[in-house]
C-alpha cells in the first residue's frame, strides 16, 4: 500500500536502543514517534526503513510486518517506500481512557525475516481539542422557596471533558438573570465547578419558574462548549388572602325551585400555590337559620343549592354572608354578601281525566260517532287556571266541547284498518300562565276488521306456456291473490270457473289447489289436437258476505317435434316402390316426378326439406330441396341404364329431426303412353283411404274441419259461371306416367289420390284448395287455391278475384 500524504507539521523523535542478548543474535531497537490523534487514514508518520537503516528493496522479500493491537491495525508499512502510514484513525480517548494519564503511548513491534529481527516502535498520541464539555444531565432542577434570603448558594452539576490539559473544562457562564449569578471554583484535581447564588428575593406569584442556561467552556483553540438548562421552581408561602369576584351578589329564583337545583356558584381565588390556595366556603354567623335551612353551601366548590321547598307566599328574600378561608399554616380569609329574591310562578299543572272511552271499534264506524269523553282542570287562578285542549291535526278525529271543561272525541273522517290498524291519540292540555304549563294523556284506539277488500291478483291476465306431451298432474303455475283484510276475511279459496269445450269441462283438463292457487294439468296435451285454452280462475275470501275476483288464464300448448313426415305423393301402398315410365327423349329440365310430404307439427317442426338418399346417376336428376320436384339435368344418352333408382328422404326441421323416405323406380321407354282423356270427377274410394298408413289417418283427422269448409267453398264456386278459356295444347315435353297422369309445365296432376295429396299439401300452407271442371273443355279442370283468410260470406266476384287458377288437361 502506498502512502497518500506526509506528516508535515509534526517533529519526529527517534530514539534507538541497542540491546545485546547472550542467547539471540537479534538486534532490538526502540524507535519513538509523536503524532496527534485523529490523523486521516493514509497519512505518513515517518520513513521507517530509513530510520531503521533497512534496504527498501528487501522489505517485501524479508516479509516486514507490524503486529495487531486489540484486534485493530492502526498502522502499516508501505513495502515499496518503507513509509509508516495510518490505516485507521486513532482516538486518544479510546486508547487511553484514564483521565489521570497525561501521556498516551501506542507500542508495537516490526518484524523482518532472513535473518529475523524485531524492532520496538513507540508511538506517542498527542491530544487535540476534539471533544466538547458536556453535562451528565441536560436539565438541572432546583426548588427554592420564595422566602429564601439573598446570598444563598446552590451547588450545580459540573461538566466533563474527555480531553486533557488545556483542552479540558476551563470556566462556566450563566445566562442573564436579575435573580441569580454563579461563582466558578477549582477542585484539588484541577477540575472546575460552579455554585448558583441568589442575588434578589423571589416572588412565586410574580414568576413561578426561572429558566437559566449554564455554559461550560474548555481551554482549547478553538474553544468548545456545552450547555445545561437550570429550571428553578419557586416554592409558595401563604402570603395572599382569598378574594371573591364580587363583594355583593343579587340572585332571582322562581318559587318551587327543584330540590338540589343550583342557585349560584361562588368563586373565590387565592393566587398562592398548593394548600395555600385551597379554599373552604362557609356561612358566617350573620346568616339566619332559615336561610341555612333552605339553602346548602358546598364547602369545596362554593355551590349554593336548594335544600327545601321555596314558597313565594312564605318567604320572599334571603340574606346570607359567605366566608372563603385558605388552608395555609397561617390561614387567611375573604367574604361576600348574597341576597336571594323569590319570584312568583305558575306552579300548578293542568290535569286531564278520561271519563269514557270505547275501544276497539269497527273500521266502518260512522262519521261523527263519539269515541271518548274527557274533562280538564287547573287549580291555579286567573289566566294560570284557564286550560286549552287539543289533539294532533292529522288524525281523523275532532274534539267537541259538550259543557264547561268537558269535551267529546268524535270521528271526523272515514277510517280504514288496512291503512292504519290503530291510532295513538294524545290529548294535550295547556294553561295560559307565563310560562304556560301543560300535560297530556294518550289513549290507543284499535280498529276491528271489516270484509271490505276484494282479493287482488298481481296480474289481470296470465299466459302460461305448456309443452305438449306433458305428464298428467304437472304443476303449470302458481296463481296467488292477496287480500289485505284480517282473519277469515283474508282466507282465500281458489277454483276454476267452469267452461265447456267440445262437451269437455275445464275441471276435466285442469285442477287448482283451493288453498294456494297452484294450477295443475290433469291430462297430456297434444299440440296437433289442442293448441290453447282460455278460462277464468276465481279467488274468493271467507268473509261475510264473501268477496271475490277472477283472472283470465291463457294456456298455450307449445309444439314438440313428435310427428314424422308422411309422404303422400307419389302415393304407394304399404311402402312399395313407386314405378314411373318416362320417354328417353325427355328434354333437360323436364319434371319427372314430385315428392310431397306433410308433417302435422307446426312452425319449424313442420318445415320439410327434400334430398336424395340414393341415386343411380347423380348427374342425371336434380331434386329441389324445398318443393320436392325431380327434374332431368340433361337428356338421356344411349349409355344411360334403362332403369334408374331414386331414394328421396323428406326431413322436417325439428330437433331432433324426423324423416320419411320413398323409393322411385324410373324406366325409360321409346314411345309415349296415351293419356287419359276422361279426367272426370271420381269420388275417392274408401279402400284407397284404408291403404294409407297410420300417419295419413292422423293427418286426415286434424284437417277434417277444413274439409267441411272446402266443400262449402267448392259449392260456391260451382254455382259461378267461369269465363270460357281455350284448352292449352299438350306440351311437347309432357311426361306420361304409368298411372295415366299428365305433367304440364311445373305442376304434376294425377288421379284422385294425387289430387287429395295436393289438397293436404296446400292446406298445410294455409290455403283452401278447390277443383272444378272447365265448361265446354271436355276432361279439363281448374285447381284453385284460396287464402284461408278469405271469408265464405264474401261475394262471388270478390272470392274469384283472390283465386290462384291453374288449368290442367
Amino acid at each position: 500500500m502506498e502512502a497518500h500524504c506526509v506528516l508535515q507539521p509534526w517533529k519526529r523523535y527517534v530514539s534507538v536502543f541497542i540491546l545485546f542478548s547472550a542467547t539471540m543474535n537479534t538486534l532490538s531497537a526502540v524507535t519513538h514517534y509523536s503524532i496527534p490523534e485523529e490523523m486521516e487514514e493514509g497519512s505518513v508518520v515517518a520513513n521507517l526503513a530509513a530510520d531503521l537503516g533497512l534496504d527498501v528493496k528487501t522489505l517485501s522479500r524479508r516479509k516486514m510486518r507490524l503486529d495487531i493491537i486489540a484486534n485493530k491495525k492502526y498502522l502499516d508499512v508501505n513495502k515499496e517506500t518503507g513509509e509508516l502510514y495510518i490505516v485507521e484513525k486513532i482516538d486518544r480517548e479510546y486508547l487511553c481512557a484514564s483521565k489521570t494519564a497525561t501521556t498516551c503511548f501506542l507500542k508495537l513491534d516490526a518484524t523482518i525475516e532472513n535473518p529475523i529481527r524485531i524492532f520496538n516502535i513507540e508511538l506517542e498520541i498527542m491530544d487535540i481539542n476534539d471533544n466538547a464539555p458536556n453535562f451528565r444531565r441536560d436539565s438541572i432542577h432546583l426548588d427554592i422557596s420564595e422566602s429564601t434570603p439573598t446570598g444563598e448558594r446552590f451547588s450545580l452539576n459540573n461538566a466533563v471533558d474527555s480531553d486533557v490539559g488545556t483542552n479540558s473544562v476551563k470556566t462556566y457562564y450563566l445566562s442573564e438573570s436579575e435573580h441569580f449569578n454563579i461563582e466558578v471554583q477549582t477542585g484539588r484535581d484541577g477540575s472546575k465547578f460552579a455554585d448558583l447564588i441568589l442575588k434578589k428575593t423571589l416572588d412565586r406569584e410574580e414568576q413561578a419558574v426561572h429558566n437559566l442556561i449554564l455554559t461550560a467552556v474548555d481551554g482549547g483553540v478553538p474553544a468548545r462548549s456545552g450547555t445545561a438548562n437550570i429550571i428553578v421552581r419557586v416554592l409558595d408561602t401563604n402570603d395572599n388572602a382569598p378574594q371573591f369576584e364580587k363583594d355583593n351578589y343579587n340572585i332571582n329564583i322562581m318559587e318551587n325551585y327543584p330540590f338540589g337545583s343550583l342557585v349560584v356558584k361562588l368563586n373565590a381565588t387565592d393566587i398562592d400555590d398548593g394548600t395555600n390556595s385551597d379554599i373552604v366556603y362557609s356561612f358566617s354567623l350573620y346568616t339566619s337559620e332559615k336561610a341555612q335551612g333552605t339553602f346548602s353551601l358546598n364547602p369545596t366548590n362554593g355551590e349554593i343549592r336548594v335544600k327545601e321547598m321555596i314558597n313565594y307566599e312564605d318567604f320572599r328574600i334571603y340574606d346570607m354572608e359567605v366566608i372563603a378561608t385558605d388552608k395555609g399554616t397561617n390561614s387567611l380569609s375573604g367574604q361576600c354578601k348574597l341576597t336571594i329574591l323569590v319570584t312568583d310562578m305558575n306552579d300548578n299543572h293542568p290535569e286531564i281525566s278520561i271519563k269514557s272511552f270505547q275501544s276497539p271499534v269497527k273500521e266502518d264506524i260512522a262519521v261523527d260517532t263519539v269515541i271518548a269523553v274527557v274533562s280538564v282542570s287547573d287549580t291555579d287562578s286567573g289566566d294560570n287556571g284557564k286550560v286549552d285542549i287539543h289533539i294532533a291535526d292529522l288524525l281523523p278525529f275532532a274534539l267537541r266541547e259538550s259543557s264547561d271543561n268537558y269535551y267529546e272525541l268524535v270521528v271526523s273522517q272515514p277510517l280504514d284498518r288496512e291503512k292504519v290498524p290503530e291510532y295513538e291519540i294524545t290529548f294535550t292540555v295547556t294553561d295560559r300562565g307565563s310560562p304556560p304549563l301543560s300535560d297530556n294523556e294518550t289513549i290507543t284506539l284499535e280498529l276491528l276488521d271489516v270484509n271490505d277488500n276484494v282479493p287482488q291478483f298481481p296480474q289481470s291476465y296470465y299466459t302460461i306456456p305448456v309443452m305438449e306431451n306433458n305428464a298428467p298432474g304437472a304443476l303449470l303455475s302458481s296463481l296467488t291473490a292477496f287480500d289485505p283484510d284480517l282473519h277469515e276475511n283474508q282466507y282465500l279459496v281458489y277454483f276454476i270457473i267452469e267452461k265447456e269445450i267440445v262437451n269437455t269441462s275445464m275441471s276435466m283438463l285442469f285442477s287448482i289447489n283451493p288453498e294456494n292457487g297452484n294450477l295443475y294439468a290433469l291430462k297430456t296435451f297434444d299440440y296437433e289436437i289442442e293448441k290453447e285454452f282460455l278460462f277464468h280462475i276465481e279467488a274468493r275470501d271467507s268473509g261475510v258476505p264473501p268477496l271475490s275476483s277472477n283472472v283470465t288464464v291463457h294456456i298455450v300448448i307449445v309444439d314438440q317435434n313428435d310427428n314424422t313426415p308422411v309422404i303422400v305423393s307419389p302415393w304407394r301402398a304399404h311402402g312399395s316402390v313407386v314405378e314411373e315410365k318416362i320417354p328417353r327423349s325427355t328434354d333437360k329440365g323436364s319434371l319427372v316426378s314430385k315428392v310431397i310430404a306433410i308433417d302435422t307439427d307446426s312452425v319449424q317442426n313442420s318445415r320439410i326439406t327434400y334430398q336424395f338418399l340414393q341415386v343411380t346417376d347423380a348427374t342425371l336428376f336434380s331434386l329441389d330441396q324445398y318443393n320436392g320436384e325431380i327434374r332431368t339435368m340433361r337428356m338421356f344418352s344411349y349409355r344411360d341404364p334403362r332403369h334408374q333408382r331414386l331414394v328421396v328422404i323428406a326431413k322436417d326441421n325439428g330437433d331432433p329431426a324426423l324423416s320419411a323416405t320413398v323409393t322411385i323406380k324410373l324406366s325409360t321407354v321409346e314411345t309415349a303412353v296415351k293419356a287419359y282423356s276422361d279426367m272426370t270427377e271420381v269420388p275417392l274410394e274408401y279402400d284407397i283411404f284404408s291403404d294409407l298408413n297410420l300417419y295419413l289417418v292422423i293427418g286426415l283427422g286434424s284437417v277434417s274441419f277444413l274439409l267441411l269448409i272446402t266443400i262449402l267453398v267448392t259449392c260456391v264456386l260451382k254455382c259461378q259461371k267461369p269465363m270460357p278459356s281455350k284448352a292449352a295444347p299438350p306440351s311437347r315435353n309432357s311426361v306420361i306416367s304409368e298411372r295415366n297422369s299428365t305433367i304440364a309445365d311445373s305442376t304434376l296432376v294425377s288421379n284422385d289420390a294425387y289430387w287429395y295429396s295436393l289438397f293436404l299439401a296446400e292446406t298445410r300452407k294455409g290455403k283452401l284448395v278447390v277443383r272444378q271442371p272447365v265448361p265446354k273443355a271436355g276432361s279439363r279442370y281448374i285447381v284453385s287455391s284460396l287464402p284461408r283468410s278469405t271469408g265464405l260470406t264474401e261475394t262471388s266476384d270478390s272470392a274469384a278475384s283472390t283465386l290462384q287458377v291453374r288449368v290442367y288437361s
